[in-house]
């Protein structure tokens, strides 16, 4: 079963007009705990995102290499090299 964690945030000046004019009948949220959860999602997708976005630029490294610069590894040699 999945966990809830309630929080409490507290803010004021223009952060907290800020998120009131996003909630209720003029903004797009209906309440601020559905407008935070959609803040952390999204940020959740930016940063899986930049994961990617590392991963894909260190594959296009890897590919681009002349293939004389592979050589072959044991498997026992990822292992242990992965272990350290």
């Amino acid at each position: 079963m999945p966990r809830t964690t309630t929080m409490t945030v507290r803010l004021s000046g223009a952060l907290s007009d800020f998120v009131a004019a996003n909630v209720g009948e003029n903004g797009a949220y209906e309440n601020i705990s559905e407008y935070v959860r959609d803040l952390i999602r999204r940020d959740k997708e930016r940063s899986e995102h930049e994961a990617y976005e590392r991963l894909k630029a260190e594959l296009s490294l890897a590919f681009a290499a002349p293939d004389n610069t592979y050589r072959s590894i044991s498997a026992v040699e990822v292992i242990a090299r992965n272990q350290t």
